[in-house]
């Protein structure tokens, strides 16, 4: 039995020395892809879809019941206002007319006859021969039927009017794009206005109702350029500018959206109504930046790629950083009414001195305020890097105050000029929010304020990846824009990283999560 176990041991010890000794030992080729950084133009999309339509489109209806008698207008037929594009058979009409009028006839003679009764008994109450009640009943009489006499004029006014809307009229100059109506054909109008035409005014300029999404249309402003496509003509761009954005929502299996109006012109006519349009409007440019692929942002290397020596120096001058700036932000936030420990001469000393450090740099600060955010950031990085990454909060701040002294004077000469605002409306929009409320003219997405932090890794000498913290600006889903200084034109940067069986070992992560370097911070 003891042989037994013995024997058992001896081939387990044997197996896992084979183990580590053919398997474990055995380091992971990798091979790296990738990519330079380059400049270039970055351009932010806000895509929707919607429908072509003319600017102004009337639906021509009847007001009558009857039978469709004639047509003057057909599909496409151009038609100025006044012009008569349908005629309803007017035979029942043109007897209303006629009873109406029969009528009128036999109320006036009964009104005749009252009125002369009146005027007879007017006159002998007038010589006290007639008695106060007949001469009240005579007047009695001679009111009602005068009132009767008044409501057949007033029927044979709306049986003659009504004989008039048996002849439609087009109310506009434009196009027929629809018939409804054939002759023949009858219309009834009692509860609703039938139509029978509908007439666009002018299809040389259409609209475009693009559905945004709630997500959206945050970024969307009026003023701004869209380009679009319709399955009509596939290889033609069209263009356009945003002209109103409607308040109503419309909510869509639970999805908010809003209605862009986009105008277009359509000189060549090419674009007809109710075309469906592959709308992108421009929300965000910059041309000629430093820009890297997203993939580079979103690479997290294995931790054997990694120069662990590299980054515990990175942590170490974090750490030595946040120290710094934790200490300089208490000596700074001491409350008043300290015990004397707190107030000897050398403390008193040392708050005078960050007192006057933080007014020198309240005059540099404040002209600040009115630099672009990333270029500020830009700058932070810049002046860290050129004093080796170690600086103290005052020198920092000292540093600023010379840059900004000497940006003023170039800054004062340039005066940005007012440019008044524009008056979108005109005609029938001259009534619309943007002449009380300017504010829904334009949208908060700013190009210049999408800063943010990332992390980009390039292959030093050692054949070892280290990190590069950057400030990224504008992103177009492909690409994003590099703020930062410490990475140059050209640079080589990894995307991804696979092992010669094909494995690719980049580690999935959420692409909207953003990277988190050593510090905590979270980037795009």
């Amino acid at each position: 039995m003891k042989k037994i176990f013995i024997v058992s041991a001896i081939v387990i010890a044997l197996v896992v020395s084979a183990y580590f000794l053919f398997f474990n030992g055995k380091e992971t080729a990798y091979s790296f892809r990738m990519d330079k950084v380059s400049k270039g133009d970055l351009t932010v999309f806000v895509t929707a879809t919607g429908t072509l339509n003319a600017v102004t489109s009337v639906d021509v209806g009847t007001q009558v019941s009857g039978i469709i008698s004639k047509l003057y207008a057909d599909f496409n037929s151009i038609v100025k206002a006044g012009d008569i594009i349908a005629q309803i058979d007017p035979t029942f009409l043109d007897q209303a007319v006629k009873d109406a009028q029969a009528n009128l006839d036999r109320v006036q003679a009964q009104f005749n006859e009252t009125e002369r009764t009146y005027n007879r008994t007017k006159t002998l109450f007038e010589k006290n021969l007639e008695s106060q009640a007949n001469y009240d009943a005579a007047l009695a009489n001679y009111e009602g039927d005068k009132a009767s006499l008044k409501q057949a004029q007033a029927q044979l006014d709306k049986a003659k009017l009504n004989l008039q809307y048996a002849t439609i009229y087009t109310p506009i100059n434009g196009v027929v794009i629809n018939r409804q109506v054939s002759v023949g054909q009858t219309v009834a109008a009692s509860f609703s206005s039938p139509t029978l035409f509908t007439i666009a005014n002018d299809l040389s300029k259409m609209q475009v109702e693009a559905t945004v999404d709630e997500s959206d249309i945050g970024s969307v402003s009026v003023g701004q350029q869209a380009t679009f496509t319709v399955d009509a003509y596939p290889n033609d761009n069209f263009s356009g500018t945003v002209s109103q954005i409607r308040l109503a929502p419309q909510v869509v299996s639970n999805v908010v959206n809003y209605t862009v109006i986009i105008s277009v012109e359509n000189d060549e006519l090419k674009l007809m109504p109710g075309m469906t349009a592959n709308v992108k409007v421009l929300v965000g440019e910059k041309k000629n930046v430093l820009k890297v692929s997203n993939l580079a942002l979103r690479f997290q290397p294995p931790a054997e790629l990694v120069d662990s020596a590299k980054m515990k120096e990175m942590r170490e001058m974090f750490r030595a950083r946040a120290k710094d700036e934790t200490e300089n932000g208490q000596q700074e936030n001491l409350p008043a009414g300290r015990n004397n420990s707190l107030t000897s001469a050398g403390t008193q000393k040392k708050t005078e001195q960050q007192g006057k450090a933080r007014s020198e740099r309240g005059s540099g600060l404040q002209f600040a305020g009115s630099i672009d955010k990333g270029k500020f950031q830009a700058m932070r990085d810049s002046i860290l890097k050129a004093h080796g990454g170690k600086m103290s909060r005052e020198e920092m701040m000292s540093e600023f105050k010379k840059a900004f002294d000497k940006m003023k004077p170039s800054m004062q000469k340039v005066k940005m000029p007012v440019q008044p605002r524009q008056q979108q409306n005109s005609g029938v929009n001259q009534y619309t929010i943007l002449n009380n409320y300017p504010q829904y003219e334009k949208s908060s997405f700013v190009p210049a304020n999408q800063v943010g932090r990332g992390r980009l890794w390039i292959l030093n000498s050692k054949g070892k990846l280290e990190p590069v913290f950057v400030r990224t600006g504008l992103n177009d889903g492909k690409s994003t824009e590099i703020i930062s200084d410490n990475i140059k034109d050209g640079e080589q940067v990894v995307l991804g990283a696979d092992t010669k069986e094909g494995q690719n070992n980049n580690q999935n992560r959420n692409p909207f999560a953003g990277q988190r370097d050593d510090r905590g911070f979270r980037g795009r």
